[in-house]
């Protein structure tokens, strides 16, 4: 190669490299470069000596602005005096200046329409603080987005922020079409991978208020997740203040991981567990199901904690009668641990925090009433039912069957069986494992088309205390899983029409639009979604420490929420306060949170008949046939 060829290689590349740096530096380059012309043409005016009029030559100053605005404005040359040999130079000054300037109106169009391009795809960062962020994209957002609008209606001004491998105006457009006007809450959205920190980045985690990790949808969601805890929680920039952290996580296996990784700044809510639970105890008790929706959304009363130092030195059983318009549930102590139903004589202390179901946080205040008005005589006690053994019906298979199969164990009188049914074999060797672990219950197997209405005939379905229905998501696709659940779901409601047997029924719905194409008929015909698991994060996204209440409330162990006759707590058949309820349940180690009225169980503009912490003062006629909402051990 010789040695011009080599020097025109390296302009080339040098050339190549500096147009490689963008539009703001071609910009500044092509301004320094009509400057040089310029000095250089007017040096070349003022040499040539070209007269401007007769008998007058151009000076330096003059000829730097005549070249400057023919270069600039090719409209000038219209009014060009003195000679041809002037106005043909002047010519030549403004050809160059049209392609100066053609090629400046090109730079500055197409770096407006980069930037634009860049704006849609959501590249941006975010200067936003205290927003909560969501990280990844499922059919749970909707439901969260709305609650979180509903949390921030008392704020000036929310902002949540979703970063998603999506393109930014699909998902604006998804959100305004499936949840609406979002009222005073801002969402923005950006385009990036969640397992990504670079991306992270642009959703700005540092000044966020809150963060909720969504599934991926796929077979590795539970290691992406952790990624995304590890790239948020290990980030050499990251801010020095804890973050919230609000995360899903299918397999229990991958928890201990997941929470070694996050450690504090991370609640975890083991999916398959959490959904595992939530059937098994709305299948075995009416109207719990509207108790734990009404507990978890923000339509109507919610969870709030609060300091009253005026109830220092109070028992629980005391402070559990301070409240008109608070159902009080228990007490998070000063070192962080929560008690749902302490022992009665539990002494409130410094530094306690009450825990109560209130309109919202500023209406959980004492009332000050000294005189409840309690009817001794109404009071009553408790007749204790002989227990029997129970015949249990799940129909239909997918990985959480087992969990269920261990959480009736904890409930179900020994002697109790469970049938399972499927049109697959799978359950055979789960079965098989359970069994030598099971207490209480017998596993039966029976292999069957679930869809059938003879099969489902032969079941003899209405001689079971109760019935969970499941998808068949490890064998088909999430909406043909829900069309063969939601098949079977009409046959049995249609054969307990036929029958009049009152059945205890809860089905499952993988997709949360499927629900409304079966929507529920009564509390005791319950379809669990992913919305529950929603609403469950928004909360605790919003209040970390509610993720110990649910935690208590779903497990076996200690108190859970009841739905028991009225008969047992109180005369009926005449008005009575619900202080006198709250006495009869507190002589109990209960506390009483509700009732449900038997009248309206179908009717779901009342709730199912289901009301969750009524005005204590007022008087609430009951019959033998409705119940009351308590905390107990069981």
């Amino acid at each position: 190669m010789n040695n011009s060829s080599s020097f025109l290689a390296k302009a080339k590349y040098q050339f190549d490299n500096y147009v490689s740096k963008g539009t703001m530096t071609l910009i500044g380059g092509l301004g320094v470069l009509t400057l040089i012309l310029v000095v250089i043409l007017a040096i070349i005016l003022v040499l040539t000596g070209f007269e401007v009029e007769a008998g007058e030559s151009i000076g330096y100053p003059e000829s730097l602005w005549q070249n400057m605005i023919h270069m600039l404005d090719p409209g000038t040359l219209g009014n060009t005096t003195g000679g041809w040999s002037l106005r043909v130079y002047l010519l030549a000054v403004t050809l160059v200046g049209v392609v100066v300037l053609s090629t400046l109106i090109g730079l500055v169009s197409n770096g407006i329409l980069t930037k634009l391009e860049d704006l849609r795809k959501g590249r941006s960062f975010v200067i936003e603080r205290d927003h909560t962020l969501i990280l990844g994209w499922s059919s749970k957002i909707f439901t969260i987005i709305s609650e979180l609008i509903e949390a921030n209606e008392n704020l000036k001004e929310g902002v949540i922020v979703i970063l998603a491998e999506r393109d930014k105006v699909e998902m604006e457009d998804e959100i305004r079409l499936k949840v609406g006007d979002t009222s005073n809450t801002r969402v923005i959205c950006r385009t990036g991978s969640p397992i990504d920190v670079d991306d992270i980045y642009i959703a700005n985690p540092f000044s966020s208020k809150s963060i909720i990790i969504l599934d991926k949808d796929n077979e590795n969601s539970d290691s992406q997740i952790i990624k995304t805890i590890v790239a948020i929680v290990t980030n050499p920039n990251r801010r020095k203040e804890p973050y919230h952290i609000t995360a899903e996580i299918q397999d229990s296996k991958n928890y201990e991981v997941a929470k070694m990784v996050g450690q504090d700044e991370v609640e975890l809510i083991l999916s398959d567990d959490f959904i595992s639970r939530i059937m098994v105890q709305t299948s075995r008790q009416s109207g719990l199901s509207v108790v734990y929706i009404e507990l978890m959304d923000y339509d109507g009363d919610e969870i709030y904690f609060v300091e009253e130092p005026s109830l220092v030195g109070r028992t629980f059983r005391e402070i559990i009668f301070a409240y008109e318009d608070s159902a009080i549930m228990g007490l998070q102590f000063a070192d962080g641990t929560v008690a749902i139903n302490p022992p009665m004589d539990t002494v409130f202390n410094e530094g306690d925090q009450i825990i109560g179901i209130t309109e919202d946080d500023d209406t959980l205040v004492p009332s000050g009433i000294v005189d409840y008005e309690i009817e001794e005589g109404r009071l009553t006690g408790r007749v204790e039912e002989e227990t029997k053994e129970e015949q249990i019906l799940i129909i239909g298979w997918n990985d959480r069957a087992k969990n269920i199969i261990r959480e009736l164990d904890h409930y179900a009188p020994y002697g109790s069986t469970v049938k399972v049914v499927s049109k697959f074999e799978d359950p055979v060797t789960v079965i098989q494992r359970l069994k030598p672990s099971l207490n209480n219950l017998t596993v039966e197997f029976k292999r069957a088309e679930t869809t059938d209405r003879e099969t489902l005939e032969k079941l003899e379905i209405p001689n079971y205390d109760y019935i969970i229905l499941l998808c068949y998501e490890q064998h088909f696709p999430v909406q043909e899983a829900d069309a063969q659940t939601l098949i079977t779901l009409l046959h049995i409601r249609s054969i307990a029409e036929r029958t009049e047997k009152h059945l205890n029924l809860v089905s499952e719905m993988i997709d949360m639009k499927n629900r409304l194409l079966a929507d529920i008929t009564s509390a005791d015909d319950f379809i669990v979604s992913d919305k529950l698991l929603s609403l469950l994060m928004t909360q605790v996204s919003e209040n970390k420490f509610l993720m110990r209440v649910f935690e208590d409330l779903f497990d076996a162990d200690g108190s859970e929420i009841y739905i028991k006759p009225a008969t047992e707590y109180i005369t009926t058949g005449k008005a009575v306060n619900f202080y006198t309820i709250l006495e009869s349940a507190a002589r109990k180690n209960e506390v009483a949170i509700g009732y449900r009225i038997l009248a309206k169980s179908k009717d779901p503009n009342s709730a199912y008949g289901v009301v969750v912490n009524p005005k204590k003062s007022d008087m609430i006629e009951l019959t033998d046939k409705d119940e009351i909402i308590v905390l107990s051990e069981d």
